[in-house]
């Protein structure tokens, strides 16, 4: 069990660094040399490619070498893209006034690569852990990505503002290029499960709802869940600025300082959740969470002490770190071994939507209502989507199994 966290806690860590260098580093640079806030804007959009990554998932799981393992074929490929494309960065300093172009479609093509090895590694996880495994599997899942995103959007931003452009995107190559040695001496299973042709690959995309209680749990439990701490969470930002933090301030505790406390909480829930059960770390998670949305009401009111501020976002991430350690494992318990990869990033895929639903919602919410009613309303909103998560697990919960591959227990319930 311990290597097989080990694999996994390489591989989302290694994908996740350049995307927090992406989404947090690249973004308080650009800031920082006078890039407009539109611009800004514009360029998180290449993050959309995450949620559509679903299109071409079936063709991971169709496709793959039996000689090199199947999915260990396409992570060859992918993550030495990964690598190759943050090396391409290298010629494309940001300066002031200068063309973003370039910048903008190598982040593009690395994003691209990141959420395609993003379908091989969870089609990994979900066949590579036992029923048993999954809730600890999943949290060394966030922690990894929790950990990612601190040495791409934290530790190399320290090293650009000492050593400049090159000695960060070599930084950056260099980490993510760790994970090559991880799949380089990963042996993946003989598969013999794959679907017989595309079509049957692309028709699991809808089928996975057909198990019992995947639709309530993905459109019910799911969609309440991050609607309400996603509409909680999109208000920090502007709630900060509103408050007289700077851009760089408002980057380094949001997207690093409060990573750390998430790391944590991801190990720990994830290990609970072996112990404990599903539904019982949902709602301690749940309840954890609508207590940190109550305490981000003197930050929503006009109030952001650095040290209260910095300790509300911190235990806002580390519970909602602990809820989705047990979204992502009865993803898991959906995903079925021979459409693993299309499963789980179909099931991800509507989460994903929902996050960005969710700030729309609460940041228009906010501008008719004000900061403290859309938390409050949020608290109410994640609450009742713990509550149809209790009664899920009730009636769908898997039956304990050994075996690390077979199909979800709940398919033939």
């Amino acid at each position: 069990m311990m290597r097989r966290n080990a694999i996994l806690l390489s591989l989302y860590t290694t994908q996740y660094i350049g995307v927090g260098f992406v989404s947090i580093g690249l973004i308080a640079i650009l800031r920082d040399g006078g890039t407009s806030l539109e611009t800004l804007g514009a360029l998180t959009l290449i993050g959309l490619v995450w949620p559509l990554k679903v299109l071409w998932a079936p063709l991971l799981d169709r496709f793959g070498s039996p000689a090199r393992g199947h999915y260990r074929s396409w992570l060859l490929v992918l993550q030495s893209g990964l690598v190759l494309t943050l090396l391409a960065l290298l010629p494309f300093a940001p300066s002031s006034g200068g063309d973003l172009g370039p910048l903008v479609l190598v982040c593009a093509a690395y994003v691209l690569l990141s959420a395609t090895q993003d379908i091989a590694v969870d089609a990994i996880a979900v066949r590579l852990l036992a029923e048993s495994e999954r809730g600890s599997g999943n949290g060394v899942q966030l922690a990894g990505v929790s950990l990612g995103t601190v040495l791409g959007g934290g530790l190399c931003l320290v090293v650009y503002d000492q050593g400049g452009w090159t000695a960060a995107i070599l930084l950056l190559a260099a980490l993510t290029a760790l994970g090559l040695i991880t799949v380089w001496r990963f042996r993946e299973d003989p598969r013999t499960d794959r679907a017989p042709g595309l079509g049957p690959a692309y028709r699991a995309l809808l089928s996975v709802f057909a198990q019992p209680g995947c639709r309530r749990w993905t459109f019910a439990v799911v969609t309440l869940v991050y609607i309400g701490s996603g509409a909680a969470w999109a208000l920090v930002t502007p709630a900060l600025v509103d408050a007289g933090w700077s851009e760089s301030r408002i980057g380094i505790v949001t997207g690093v300082v409060v990573s750390i406390p998430a790391i944590v909480a991801g190990l720990v829930a994830g290990g609970f959740v072996s112990r404990a059960g599903r539904a019982r770390v949902l709602v301690i998670g749940g309840a954890l969470l609508a207590v940190a949305t109550a305490g981000l009401l003197p930050l929503l009111s006009g109030q952001a002490p650095t040290l209260g501020t910095t300790v509300a976002l911190s235990a806002f991430m580390a519970a909602y770190t602990g809820v989705n350690v047990v979204i992502y494992t009865v993803n898991m318990d959906y995903s079925r071994p021979d459409s693993a990869g299309t499963d789980f990033t179909m099931l991800s895929s509507v989460g994903l939507a929902c996050s960005f639903v969710s700030s729309s919602i609460g940041l228009t919410a906010a501008a008719w209502f004000g900061y403290p009613a859309v938390a409050l309303g949020s608290i109410v909103v994640l609450g009742l989507g713990v509550l149809l998560g209790v009664r899920h697990q009730g009636r769908f919960a898997p039956a304990r199994t050994p075996a690390a591959v077979r199909p979800n227990p709940a398919a033939s319930a």
